[in-house]
C-alpha cells in the first residue's frame, strides 16, 4: 500500500497544460487520472476525474476489495455526479472503516490516502479530517494544515472546504484560532485562513454571522491587508467583495482605513477588487 511507489511519468504528461473542455482530455491522460497515477493540472480535468471509479481501482490495489466492494456499490446507487458530494460521500465511507481498525492499521490506511500521488485521493484524506466527529475543531485545524499547504490547487480548495462547517460551528473560536495562520510565513496557509471564512464563499454554504457582521474577522483581514502574494491578495479581496453584497458601506470605510494606514501597490490592488461590485 504504498502510495508513492515508483512509477515513470513521461515529461510530456507532467508538463502538459491541460484540455480545456472534458471531451478534449486524451485517453492516456484520462486513463492516468482515474488509476490515480498522475495529478490533474487544471478544473478541467479536476472535474472529470470519476471519483467511485478511481475508488474501487485503488482499493483493489490495494487489496481491499472484500472491505469496499459494498461500499463501491453504495456510492454508485447515488447516481451523484456533483464533485462536492461524492468527495464527502467517499470520504465518509473511508472514516466509517478507519474507525473498525485498530491504530496502527488506522494511521497507515490514512497515510495512504493523505499522501497519495493522486490529488484527489488526497482530497479524500481532508475530507475524513473534516468529518470526524471526534476531532474538535482545534485538532481539524492542525491535521489539515497539511493539506491547505498541499502543491496542488484541488486539495487547498478541498482543505478549505472540508473544515468550513465545524469553522461556522465554533466562529467566535476559529477566528481566533486563525489568527496565526493570518501571520504565516506561508502564503498558502495565510489564504487558507481568509478563505475558508468568506462569508459566501464558493461552492460553500453562507456564514450568516459573517455576512450580518463582517467585522469580526477584521483582525484577520487587517493582517494581511497589504500582503504580497496575489493568491493571497485574491482571497482577501473576494472576502470583502462577499461582505460588500450585504455590507456595502462598511467595505468602504475598511477599504479607506486601509489606502491610509497601507498607501501600497498591493493593499490598492486588493481595495481595487475588493469594490468591484460596489456601485
Amino acid at each position: 500500500m504504498d502510495a508513492k511507489s515508483d512509477l515513470f511519468i513521461p515529461e510530456d504528461v507532467l508538463l502538459r497544460k491541460g484540455a480545456r473542455k472534458a471531451a478534449e482530455i486524451p485517453e492516456h491522460i484520462r486513463n492516468g487520472l482515474q488509476a490515480g497515477h498522475i495529478e490533474s493540472v487544471n478544473l478541467t480535468e479536476w472535474l472529470a476525474v470519476d471519483h467511485i471509479s478511481l475508488f474501487e481501482r485503488v482499493t483493489h490495489e490495494w487489496g481491499m476489495d472484500a472491505e469496499t466492494g459494498a461500499i463501491t456499490a453504495q456510492l454508485r446507487q447515488m447516481n451523484e455526479q456533483r464533485i462536492m458530494k461524492i468527495i464527502p460521500a467517499i470520504a465518509m465511507q473511508w472514516l466509517n472503516l478507519l474507525n473498525r481498525l485498530t491504530m496502527n492499521e488506522h494511521t497507515n490506511l490514512f497515510r495512504s490516502i493523505a499522501e497519495h500521488r493522486s490529488d484527489s485521493i488526497r482530497c479524500w484524506a481532508a475530507y475524513i479530517i473534516g468529518l470526524d466527529s471526534r476531532l474538535n475543531l482545534t485538532e481539524k485545524l492542525e491535521r489539515i494544515r497539511p493539506f491547505a499547504a498541499d502543491h496542488h490547487f484541488g486539495v487547498r480548495e478541498i482543505a478549505w472546504m472540508a473544515v468550513r462547517e465545524p469553522i461556522s460551528a465554533e466562529l467566535s473560536s476559529a477566528l481566533h484560532d486563525l489568527i496565526p495562520w493570518s501571520v504565516d510565513p506561508d502564503p498558502l496557509i495565510r489564504r487558507f485562513a481568509i478563505e475558508c471564512i468568506r462569508p459566501r464563499g464558493v461552492w460553500a454554504r453562507h456564514i450568516p454571522e459573517l455576512k450580518e457582521n463582517p467585522a469580526m474577522a477584521l483582525p484577520l483581514l487587517d493582517a494581511v491587508k497589504s500582503d504580497a502574494h496575489k493568491y493571497v491578495q485574491d482571497s482577501v479581496s473576494n472576502w470583502l467583495n462577499d461582505a460588500g453584497k450585504t455590507n456595502p458601506e462598511w467595505v468602504r470605510q475598511v477599504c479607506d482605513t486601509w489606502i491610509q494606514q497601507s498607501d501600497t501597490k498591493h493593499t490598492l490592488r486588493i481595495i481595487t477588487r475588493a469594490k468591484r461590485s460596489l456601485t
